[in-house]
């Protein structure tokens, strides 16, 4: 009896010591992300992200396509509203595209080399080979690492993801705030490892054209390397892209310089003072074609002050005032269609697109366009962080 008790311990050790063995720890993991990280040549990835920053939880599509070394394309698509807003990267510099109206938007910008995104794979790998004091966990079939969050956005804290242990694609991401609070969640429901691109993938005119939905032409001959999805969210994103004639501006996209003063429109130069007021005298007797939008957060201790219709860069507009804690305004206008750039400054994330932020000597700026309407939000006292959820919030926000 008392062999067979040995012999039945002796193989149980054997059993424990194989198993170990055979599994895998931090160091091992990171050390083949790393080698991930240097060999990525391209991947595609769609997704849902869900953002916890205003009153009510903000769902947006994502789809993702990267080829190296700096073409990317994120199509964000609002669930609820269905309307799709493309952020562009290639030779000519990084965009802002509303297909479905025809406009395109310019930034100066080495975008996203100087700041991280949720959504982006490279940013994931990043943030989990660099934190030394990273956490470590196996999770069914994914690895889980919870690691510091380094994104401009200065109240996100940590961050937990989970890739899948056969090829470390990318299941989800959880960002939270100093209060262990979830604030923005991606769920990837495709992900595919080197997808070859068509030429016009990147190219602006082809994401604005009503059936310029460029596509990846080997994409379903990749996924068996690389596809942890049960595709339960796969269908197009581009659904809501109507067909529109090629603005004959968009030309000067590459081209154009940045704007000064107030204006971020490349319409009204070479025109007399005289003339300028007869422009401003129209706009201001023509109808608003779009809803004024209000800000569904507001910071403790801000209140609305008044709004009133103003021309701003010969547009109508609207201009909301808030006091109390801090002092801002957002003049809300709709710019025809012309590709334009904003003034200095860089880049912010606010999630369902890309704002640019710039500073001056005394208040700093943060513009942004969604569904052809262009906001700026301007303020001498308020901090980023407050004027991304404002931002965020009145994706939301109802009308007066």
């Amino acid at each position: 009896m008392r062999r067979i008790v040995l012999i039945t311990a002796i193989m149980m050790l054997i059993t424990v010591v194989a198993s170990a063995c055979g599994a895998k720890n931090a160091d091992s993991v990171v050390k083949e992300l790393d080698k991930v990280q240097n060999k990525l040549e391209s991947y595609t990835a769609k997704g849902t992200m869900t953002l916890n920053t205003s009153q009510q939880p903000l769902e947006y599509k994502v789809e993702v396509w990267y080829q190296k070394d700096h073409y990317y394309r994120i199509a964000l698509t609002n669930a609820k509203k269905d309307i799709t807003q493309i952020v562009l990267r290639n030779d000519d510099g990084v965009f802002v595209l509303t297909p479905r109206l025809n406009k395109v938007f310019r930034f100066q910008s080495d975008w996203p080399d100087n700041q991280g995104q949720v959504y982006l794979y490279q940013t994931l790998l990043s943030s989990i080979v660099l934190d030394q004091s990273r956490q470590f966990a196996t999770e069914n079939d994914s690895y889980v690492f919870d690691v510091m969050a380094n994104y401009q956005n200065g109240s996100l804290a940590r961050q937990k993801i989970w890739l899948n242990k056969e090829d470390f694609a990318p299941r989800k991401v959880e960002v939270s705030d100093t209060n262990a609070s979830v604030m923005v969640k991606v769920t990837f429901d495709e992900f595919n490892f080197d997808p070859k691109f068509d030429k016009n993938a990147f190219d602006t005119q082809a994401n604005l054209n009503a059936s310029g939905t460029p596509s990846t032409s080997d994409q379903a001959g990749k996924t068996d390397k690389a596809n942890n999805s049960n595709n339960a969210n796969g269908t197009d994103q581009q659904g809501t892209t109507s067909s529109t004639e090629p603005s004959k501006d968009n030309a000067a996209a590459s081209g154009s310089e940045d704007q000064k003063g107030d204006t971020s429109s490349t319409g009204d130069k070479g025109v007399t003072d005289e003339q300028a007021e007869d422009q401003a005298d129209d706009a201001m007797t023509k109808p608003l074609d779009f809803l004024e939008l209000d800000p569904a957060y507001l910071p403790s201790g801000v209140a609305f002050k008044d709004s009133q219709e103003i021309t701003f860069g010969g547009y109508p507009g609207i201009m909301q005032r808030y006091q109390g804690t801090y002092n801002f305004s957002i003049i809300q206008t709709q710019p025809k269609d012309v590709a334009a750039s904003y003034t200095p400054g860089y880049m912010l994330d606010l999630g369902f697109t890309m704002g640019s932020i710039s500073d001056g000597e005394e208040q700093q700026t943060l513009t942004w366009t969604y569904e052809g309407v262009e906001y700026r939000m301007t303020s001498a006292d308020l901090p980023e962080s407050e004027m991304v959820l404002i931002a965020q919030s009145m994706d939301e926000g109802a009308t007066k």
